[in-house]
């Protein structure tokens, strides 16, 4: 069948003789879990239709007709696919921490290298002495290769201001790169990343400043979609969690949570009950986390770039998939932790050490990741009327080279 949408007259870019067109149809669900994800909609030597980015046209190459006025592209040999969707990044930043890298080869741990200063308290230091308009910079070269790498869709979160005005600075800057950049961008209030030194021995110090201080001015400036918290050992527990959440949501901010990256002790029930868009990591499950997933519309977001980097448990994703729960995958791309923010990375990592088949890997950095950023009517799929983005690879013999030739890069092009 070829689809079509009536034309607008402008940018017009019209792709034919390609090898496959990925992740196309009109039915595509905006949700896919279980046996469904290893199944994806590809259709053989194909041609696509693009007018101001929105996607007018597409079907079999037999059916292609040289449409008016539209600059044409052979795609022979070569895939099309939905831009990638990375619903999880830190990447406002003021450094990078390659010292805390050689710590760890050394034999300290993530957790033990935070305890003595370093981790988020490192970030948080170097940006509190940055200016706005340098940051803005900075960040704007950095999205700039993102977005060569794949990403069509961008979620950024704070969390390396841990004060008034460093949480407020981070979140305009992400507020400008919206403006600057075509992708969608999503900001994150994420002040409750860590206590700063200050609020160590004073934790209800600290918390009152986010619900009293941070989140009344992110309202008014409105800066944020989503808040955040990492309810974990040594940082935010389950309590602390739910006072935040229930601040930002009453702030008109939607949940997220960092929860289960070293240990479970009920974050994730509690940010099912809350109605959390998504829990992000979960390195560490048990069955009680499955049982609350199930019966429940929150997203697990896995983060395999994490677990590379740090060395620690890669999420269960085939238990998910035996238990029919969806999930997406993300970068975690920030300096500390997590270094890579090429989704072709991940998805090789997610198939690699997460034992993914391609098809399955994709669904989660595709159609179920534009879900969790609530972009699931415009992103992750090829489809009338929707501006996902596009990738056009080089020449290569199957879908399924791209995340097994790790390293490679097999993008020619990024369509935004």
């Amino acid at each position: 069948m070829t689809y079509f949408k009536a034309q607008k007259n402008m940018n017009k870019i019209l792709f034919k003789n390609i090898k496959g067109l990925v992740q196309c149809g009109e039915n595509i669900n905006s949700l896919v879990g279980g046996v469904k994800m290893a199944q994806i909609s590809t259709l053989k030597n194909a041609f696509l239709a693009l007018e101001n980015s929105e996607i007018v046209a597409y079907g079999p190459m037999e059916k292609w007709e040289d449409l008016a006025d539209f600059d044409v592209i052979d795609a022979e040999g070569k895939y099309i696919l939905p831009a990638f969707c990375d619903s999880h990044t830190h990447s406002i930043f003021a450094k990078t921490r390659e010292e805390e890298f050689v710590d760890r080869i050394k034999g300290l741990s993530y957790e033990e290298i935070a305890l003595k200063g370093g981790g988020i308290l490192n970030s948080a230091r170097a940006l509190q002495g940055i200016s706005e308009d340098i940051l803005f910079e900075h960040s704007k070269i950095r999205i700039e290769k993102i977005i060569n790498c794949g990403t069509g869709a961008l979620e950024i979160k704070s969390g390396y201001g841990l004060n008034v005005e460093a949480e407020l600075k981070m979140l305009r800057v992400i507020n400008r790169l919206k403006q600057h950049f075509q992708i969608p961008i999503r900001a994150t209030l994420l002040a409750a990343h860590a206590f700063p030194l200050e609020y160590k021995e004073n934790h209800r110090g600290y918390i009152d400043l986010i619900i009293n201080k941070i989140i009344p001015e992110v309202q008014k400036e409105q800066l944020a979609d989503y808040i955040d918290v990492f309810c974990e050992r040594n940082y935010f527990s389950v309590e602390e969690m739910e006072e935040i959440l229930s601040a930002g949501i009453n702030a008109g901010l939607k949940p997220k949570v960092h929860v289960n990256q070293f240990s479970s002790f009920g974050g994730i029930k509690k940010a099912c009950e809350m109605k959390a868009l998504t829990v992000d990591h979960l390195e560490e499950i048990t069955d009680e986390d499955i049982r609350v997933l199930k019966n429940s519309k929150t997203l697990p977001v896995f983060l395999p770039g994490c677990s590379h980097f740090l060395s620690i448990p890669f999420s269960n994703a085939r238990r998910f998939i035996s238990e029919n729960i969806p999930f997406a995958l993300a970068s975690d791309f920030n300096p500390g932790s997590t270094p890579c923010y090429n989704l072709s990375t991940i998805w090789s990592l997610a198939c690699i050490k997460m034992k993914l088949t391609p098809e399955e890997a994709l669904h989660a950095l595709t159609i179920n990741a534009a879900y969790a950023m609530g972009l699931q009517d415009s992103h992750g799929s090829i489809s009338i009327g929707k501006k996902p983005g596009l990738i056009l690879t080089k020449e290569i013999p199957s879908l399924a080279y791209i995340p097994y030739s790790f390293g490679e890069n097999c993008i020619e092009r990024v369509f935004i």
